[in-house]
Formats: C-alpha cells, structure tokens, sequence
C-alpha cells in the first residue's frame, strides 16, 4: 500500500514547459552546442543580455564597462544612426543576434545592412538570417576574440565589410571583403575611410578615437552630401 509519502516522491514523466527550463543547463563561456540548444538555452536566460555562438562555442559576456566599451559604442551608433536617417532603404541595429550559418550566432555590437534585396533577412520570428553587409564591433584590445575568431566566421560568411574598434590600443581597423579575403580600407589624404558598400559613410579616425564626435558628423555629412549617396538613395528606392 502506498503512502503520502511515496506519492510525492514520484517524478513526473511529463514535465511542463516551465519544468523543463528550470531543468535546462544555463548558457556559460566554454560550452560546445548547436545553434539550435543555444537559442533555447539564450531564451530560457532573460536575464542574459549577451551571449554568442562563435565557431560551436558559447562566449558569455562579462558586465559592461564604460570608457573601454560602453562610451565607444554609442559613439558608434550615434555615427550609424546619422547614415540611418539620410538613407532610407538601410537600417541600422543595435546588438542584433545575427544566425550566420549552423555554428554561428554572434551578436555584434552594431551592424547596418541594406533593408531590401541585401544580402540578410528576417526570420519570422524576427531574427537576422544571413550577412549584413557592415558589422561593427567595440573590443577592448586586439586580443578579443573579435579581432580573431568572429573575424574569420564573419569573411566567410560573406559580411562585405567588418569594423572593429580596440579601444585601449587606440585603434580603429576597417576591413573590406575582397576575392574572399579581408583588405584594410585605406584612408584618404585627410585620414577618412570611405565605405566601398555604403556611398556617403564616411568615418574621419582620429576624431573619433580624439573624442571629437562632432568632426565625425561633420565628415560624414559631407560624404551623404555627395552625388554618390543621392544615386545610392535613389537605387535603394526602386528596389
């Protein structure tokens, strides 16, 4: 016979779809899963702001600290974000989980892509499938794995041109994808490299590694000021 006791010790073999996220493994730097256990696990984790898949390995991210990335990104955005305004038919993104391919789902710092008839999408459920054509990341220096690893995943993946800023060694590196390979843009006479895939995005180095944001705005209103951006305007609207 069969006592109280005894019933509470059994264990449902059908458990609730809340059960089972209280049973499921946390996301933490190191694991090696598909994409697929990495979405559920991210989903099960809402307290988790950032976590990527790099490779088939899960790279949490540590608390945010000001002057090494908080500030540099949002000098970056602000940048994108002037591009964004005068350019309709592109479309920035702040920290987007971007599905790459079946062992990758990074989620970079920013990344501006061309809205319709580029080369990503949107899921139904509201994801980036596919490559932006610009990625940028904010990296504290060159040892992040962003100037490693997520620079392979992203040249072969056919991102068309990466940026990566590595704020303590004061450096900005743009990279274009050429036959496959990224290649360093050069900057012009007055030190500012000119997007090869967005007329008009202009990025003047040293005033933004200077701080002075508004030379940067100043730069790239002159390059959406160019009859290179109207026609990249006009383009986009007939698609």
């Amino acid at each position: 016979m069969s006592t109280s006791q005894d019933s509470a010790m059994v264990i449902n073999p059908f458990p609730s779809d809340s059960q089972l996220v209280a049973l499921m493994p946390w996301l933490e730097s190191g694991d090696r899963i598909s994409r697929p256990e990495f979405e559920r696990r991210y989903q099960a984790m809402p307290q988790l702001k950032k976590a990527e898949l790099i490779e088939g390995v899960v790279y949490v991210s540590s608390p945010v600290r000001s002057s090494s990335h908080a500030r540099p990104h949002a000098a970056i955005m602000g940048w994108l974000f002037h591009y964004w305004v005068a350019t309709p038919g592109v479309v920035v993104n702040d920290n987007p989980t971007i599905r790459l391919d079946a062992d990758n789902e990074p989620q970079p710092d920013a990344c501006l892509r061309i809205e319709t008839g580029g080369q990503s999408s949107l899921s139904a459920d509201d994801y980036i499938e596919g490559a932006p054509e610009l990625v940028v990341e904010v990296a504290a220096s060159s040892v992040a794995n962003d100037v490693h690893d997520k620079k392979h995943v992203y040249r072969r993946n056919g991102v068309q041109e990466y940026l990566v800023w590595c704020v303590l060694d004061q450096t900005i590196d743009w990279f274009g994808l050429q036959q496959e390979i990224y290649v360093p843009l050069q900057p012009d006479g007055a030190g500012v490299i000119h997007s090869q895939v967005f007329p008009g995005l202009r990025l003047d180095v040293a005033s933004l590694l200077a701080g002075n944001l508004s030379q940067v705005i100043i730069v790239l209103q002159q390059g959406l000021n160019t009859p290179e951006h109207d026609q990249f305007v006009h383009q986009l609207q007939q698609v």
